[in-house]
């Protein structure tokens, strides 16, 4: 009997060696790409305005007023009746970013907005892109979706999954006899290069397996949504935002972005404004985006408020406090993809995992070759 179960965990520890191997070997340089392209958009803000320092914000500003901005990116853009995203800044140096979601020059792609950035101080305009055409915008699209736009996001999430056997097939080739932890666990100084290499492949994957763990997971679940909600939805009900009732009325009086944000504050007179969503033709209401004191996600909190932008009245209200189970696991995903949910530490440790996997891919390689030579000299 013995004899018979050993046999059986030989073949299945063989069996698990050949699928961590050639799953490493072949998509270990896709794993490193999406690892190191993440590493970068942890800081995506920051890189973005030290390579691009002309859309820094001349001084630092703080903005009580919104209706001019509005009318700024208006006269700017008289062209573009449709709903502007307005991202307030959070940083002294940091500008307002303004997305108009539905451009007509990039109508044949899935997502290319364009960005409109003003400085805080003066309102003037300091750039305008659209999504993808610049170095940071463009490794999104890489991280996200391979440039593939929504074949790009299938292939990843089949990616990803075969991420989830890579580590869980490690786990178990590195899991220690009883009595033999220390060891497993220790880094042997004064070993022999093979020995050195082994746990730089093996230990850094076994000491982040839970943080690489969970960033793959959550980037499943972020490029691939559609999978997993679903399920969720049965075990828990998801909130959706509101889209309004379909009824366009362009010739109603307009109440201003400031009147649409006193309203919102009225509701939620602790939160910080983060985002304004001004009205679309089609879509008569102000969405007012804020963040509550306890939220996960920095810069893209999910407290919202809808607001009619004829007679002022609240159309929808999202409160994170009363979230399902589901909704907080959803709420979570970003900013603990990104590390934000931690602050500055949490971002650090995200973008140092993000280099694990090309540490894996090199040492991975490097003991592969040193276990086939043997094999090519006795031929």
């Amino acid at each position: 009997m013995r004899l018979a179960l050993s046999f059986n965990q030989r073949k299945l520890r063989a069996l698990t060696h050949t699928v961590h191997k050639w799953v490493g070997l072949t998509l270990g340089l896709l794993f490193a790409l999406l690892g190191l392209t993440g590493s970068l958009l942890v800081f995506y803000p920051e890189l973005d305005l030290a390579f691009n320092p002309q859309r820094a914000a001349s001084r630092p500003a703080t903005i009580t007023v919104y209706a001019p901005i509005v009318e700024t990116l208006r006269l700017s853009e008289p062209q573009r009746p449709g709903t502007w995203r307005i991202e307030l800044p959070t940083a002294d140096n940091a500008p307002i970013n303004a997305r108009y979601y539905k451009p007509a020059e990039t109508a044949h792609r899935a997502f290319a907005p364009l960005i409109i950035t003003l400085d805080p101080a003066t309102l003037r305009v300091t750039s305008q892109r659209f999504w993808g055409d610049d170095v940071f915008t463009w490794l999104y699209n890489l991280h996200y979706s391979l440039l593939l736009e929504e074949d790009g996001k299938i292939l990843l999430g089949i990616t990803s999954l075969l991420l989830i056997l890579l580590l869980i097939s490690g786990l178990y080739l590195w899991w220690p006899a009883p009595g033999k932890w220390i060891g497993a666990l220790s880094i042997k100084s004064g070993a022999a290069w093979q020995r050195r290499i082994y746990d730089l492949h093996a230990k850094p994957g076994v000491y982040s397996l839970l943080l690489v763990g969970t960033l793959t997971a959550t980037g499943l679940l972020l490029v691939v949504p559609g999978w997993f909600t679903p399920g969720i939805e049965r075990l828990s009900p998801l909130a959706h935002l509101y889209h309004g009732n379909g009824q366009s009325t362009p010739q109603a009086p307009q109440i201003t972005a400031d009147e649409a944000v006193r309203i919102a504050l009225q509701r939620f007179p602790a939160a910080k404004v983060r985002w304004i969503h001004t009205p679309a033709p089609d879509q008569g209401f102000w969405r007012i985006q804020m963040r509550q004191a306890g939220e996960p996600n920095r810069r893209f909190p999910r407290t919202n408020v809808w607001i009619d932008a004829s007679t002022g009245n609240i159309l929808a209200i999202r409160d994170p406090q009363q979230n399902s189970a589901g909704d907080t696991l959803m709420d979570w995903l970003h900013p603990l993809h990104n590390g934000e949910a931690f602050g500055l530490p949490g971002r650090i440790v995200a973008f140092a995992c993000g280099l694990l996997p090309l540490l894996a891919l090199v040492t991975g390689i490097i003991r592969w070759r040193h276990k086939v030579r043997p094999r090519l000299h006795t031929h």
